[in-house]
């Protein structure tokens, strides 16, 4: 029997086995069902969003992600019931599957109905009916929108002529307008529109609660009549409750830096040492964490001005982006009349409680790499953080790192070690940063020094990084670096190697350069949390272009016996580079989720380079990366290892890759995960006779690098320790699928040991 053929029965007998094991309702008791699908039918509109409905379905079926199936639904059901190391497994890595509740029909309907009518559709008729077939339930919802009321006339009644004035001059910004529907919806936003400008105008205590509507539908055209009252009582209480509103000012700030939530207030605030700086009251213990100046600058809340809502929140926004103080407490106190400085005024005390986090620290990172080739690769690195270390809310840093790749018992062998420091300040250095009304932007400086010996040459890299980095809202975070600078010297440059290398772009890149140019970076993300406890997802895009201001001096610049402009007897470097990156991660219950990944690299030199700098180019594998081979021992393209280099350093100007990842719950605190990864490095210029490295959109999906795997990760909350076994499934340098007769022998897998998930 030919091979081709034992692979024909091997695949037959694969499908075969896992169509035989495909049932999604094996595991479903008898006499119920598992629940297929909602769908949502609305019989009177085509333009109503069915979306906005579906969050008010009570159950939810499993979740589906690949082409509408959901593969570790069956995997549940691959379990015998019999409780064993098999059942657990299959348990653990699977998804069990969503009983049908015909109870939560009911609800969900109620739920339905309830938040049509927030929407302005009153008296809708929901029905449902239930479709079971093998086992599997599909619920369909039908609705009949009920009736909406375009909105005739809108009147104002307002006891408070102080507070009318301040409503009636706003009206232009009104959410409620004529010949608009009625609904609840718009009703409170425009209750807690109100209330933020009156709560902004000096009136501390007002609240939404304070507003009335009442909606006249009688008129049996259409249309309604709204009338919005503001009374001097809230909906919880009486016509004989009625107080007037008060307009508030600021007497007192009394900030509080060592406030511990563990004690009793009044212990806490009972601080024996204080200091008035300024307008602030300032208590402590013992010694003051952080200068009175830069409390001064953080606070927006004056003594003497009127109360408002956005200088508070701004003040609140402030002290927390120091991110020094792990907790940050605002609090208001009406002063009694007997009391105030200004009897005839109202006055609130302002109490700012901070609790100080853990100053300093330590970070240790490790990945390690192991191949089919008994390459060995470890990447340690050390850092120490101080966030307050100037009492100004500084951060400052200070790394090592090392890269260490060798084979037992060869003496050759990779080591690059490296230093970095950084200090980031509060404040733009040399900018204004007044437009930033609620966050602090922040100035960061960082030095490095980095060496790199090989067989080949030695390296040695020194650069210079400062920029700025601040955020807008809470999703969009940004980071520009005006100067960034990179010296590179390349010594002890082995000549055979050098003359080895008959591409003319790979020559290029192993050149000492002088790099000054310039980065910015723009992240988006739906949760900013550490650990998102929903679905999220983020984007990242990191641009870096250099030497085009050097270039305005080229005239008066010395040049090389390669034609090339120099500083300092050096090249300098012109190039572009863009870095994109986009993941999305699905949450689902019992600690499962399923993460996928895009990214897309482009370097470009012009000018003054042929080619990108080496330590600009991009390369693939890794922990991180196509888990199938160790870092820098795929690609460009379908391009052979290159000989040339002693331990493997393959890298191109242009990557493309994409990754998935479904982690589950195991036993403990071990997490199981199993992950596919695809992709590639390629060169945007070649010589001849190095098609295989070239990226052409025509053919470029044949060199494209695929692997497989399965993961162990230790999570202990704090930090996580991952070790993955990737296996190659399709190499493009060989054009071969590795079939199951290949596994685990020589450049099949890689073992990768990472902290951290890989994204």
């Amino acid at each position: 029997m030919g091979r081709f053929a034992s692979y024909k029965i091997l695949t037959f007998a694969l499908l075969s086995f896992f169509v035989a094991s495909c049932s999604t309702v094996r595991v479903v008791p008898e006499g119920s069902s598992r629940l297929k699908e909602n769908k949502i039918e609305i019989t009177n509109s085509k333009k109503f969003p069915v979306a906005i409905l579906e969050p008010y379905i009570r159950q939810k079926p499993n979740s589906t992600f690949l082409f509408g199936i959901n593969p570790f639904l069956n995997i549940y059901n691959w379990s015998n019931g019999k409780n064993n190391g098999w059942d657990k497994l299959v348990k653990n890595i699977g998804q069990q599957p969503v009983i049908f509740d015909s109870l939560l029909v009911d609800k969900s309907e109620e739920n339905i109905s309830n938040h049509l009518e927030y929407l302005g559709y009153y008296n809708s008729v929901i029905n449902h009916a239930t479709i079971t077939k093998s086992k599997k339930t599909t619920v369909k919802y039908t609705v009949t929108l009920g009736n909406r009321y375009l909105l005739n006339k809108i009147g104002y009644e307002i006891k408070d002529t102080a507070i009318g004035k301040i409503v009636f001059a706003d009206t232009l910004n009104t959410l409620i307008k004529r010949h608009d529907y009625l609904a609840e919806s718009i009703l409170a936003e425009e209750s807690d529109r109100i209330t933020s400008i009156l709560r902004d105008k000096g009136y501390y205590n007002f609240t939404k609660n304070f507003l009335f509507f009442k909606a006249d539908t009688l008129r049996h055209d259409g249309s309604a009549d709204l009338m919005m009252k503001i009374e001097n009582y809230t909906r919880n209480e009486t016509v004989k409750d009625s107080r007037p509103h008060n307009v508030y000012y600021i007497r007192r700030i009394n900030i509080y830096t060592d406030y511990d939530p563990s004690i009793n207030r009044l212990d806490t605030l009972a601080l024996p040492d204080s200091i008035k700086y300024r307008d602030l009251n300032i208590f402590f213990n013992g010694k003051l964490n952080i200068r009175p100046s830069v409390l001064a600058k953080m606070n927006k809340i004056i003594p003497g001005d009127l109360y408002k809502e956005k200088v508070v929140n701004n003040t609140y926004e402030r002290l927390v982006s120091l991110r020094y103080f792990s907790g940050v407490n605002l609090q208001f106190d009406e002063v009694p009349k007997n009391s105030s400085e200004e009897p005839d005024s109202n006055e609130v005390d302002c109490t700012i409680r901070l609790t100080p986090s853990k100053s300093q620290g330590y970070k240790i990172n490790l990945e390690a790499s192991s191949n089919s080739n008994n390459l060995l690769g470890i990447s340690p690195a050390i850092s120490y953080y101080h966030k307050n270390i100037f009492k100004g809310g500084e951060w400052f840093s200070l790394g090592f790192m090392g890269n260490f790749q060798f084979k037992f018992n060869d003496p050759t062998r990779s080591t690059e070690l490296g230093v970095s420091a950084g200090l980031s300040i509060p404040g733009f250095l040399l900018l204004p940063d007044k437009i930033f009304t609620s966050t602090v932007p922040r100035t960061d400086i960082n030095l490095s020094y980095n060496f790199q010996s090989r067989p080949e040459f030695t390296r040695n890299l020194l650069s210079l990084n400062y920029g700025y980095n601040w955020k807008m809202g809470e999703r969009f975070f940004y980071r520009l670096n005006p100067i960034q600078l990179s010296i590179i010297r390349l010594i002890n440059m082995n000549p055979l190697f050098y003359q080895s290398l008959s591409d003319p772009f790979l020559k290029n890149s192993y050149k000492s350069h002088f790099d000054l140019g310039a980065g910015a970076t723009l992240f988006y993300t739906t949760d900013a949390s550490p650990n998102p406890k929903n679905s999220y997802f983020y984007f990242r895009w990191m641009n870096d272009i250099s030497g085009n201001l050097l270039s305005l001096f080229n005239k008066s610049m010395p040049t090389d016996t390669n034609g090339f402009k120099t500083i300092w007897r050096t090249a300098y470097a012109q190039y572009y580079r863009t870095d994109f990156t986009m993941v999305y991660t699905w949450k689902f219950e019992n600690k499962t989720s399923f993460a996928t990944r895009f990214n897309l690299g482009l370097g470009y030199a012009y000018g003054n380079s042929t080619t990108v700098p080496f330590e600009k180019l991009f390369y693939a594998g890794g922990a991180n990366s196509l888990r199938g081979w160790q870092a820098r021992s795929i690609g460009p393209g379908s391009a052979p290892i290159d000989t040339t280099f002693s331990i493997p350093n393959q890298t191109g100007d242009f990557k493309l890759e994409l990754n998935a990842e479904y982690r589950f719950g195991l036993f403990w605190k071990i997490e199981g995960g199993l992950f596919a990864d695809a992709g590639n490095i390629w060169n945007l210029r070649a010589e001849e006779g190095k098609e295989a490295a070239l990226f052409r959109i025509g053919d470029f999906y044949k060199s494209i690098a695929f692997n497989w795997g399965a993961g162990l990760r230790l999570n202990l909350d704090f930090v996580i320790l991952r070790l993955d076994l990737g296996m190659i499934a399709y190499d493009p340098t060989s054009k071969n699928w590795v079939g199951l007769k290949e596994w685990f022998k020589p450049n099949t897998y890689s073992l990768q040991f990472g902290v951290g998930y890989p994204f």
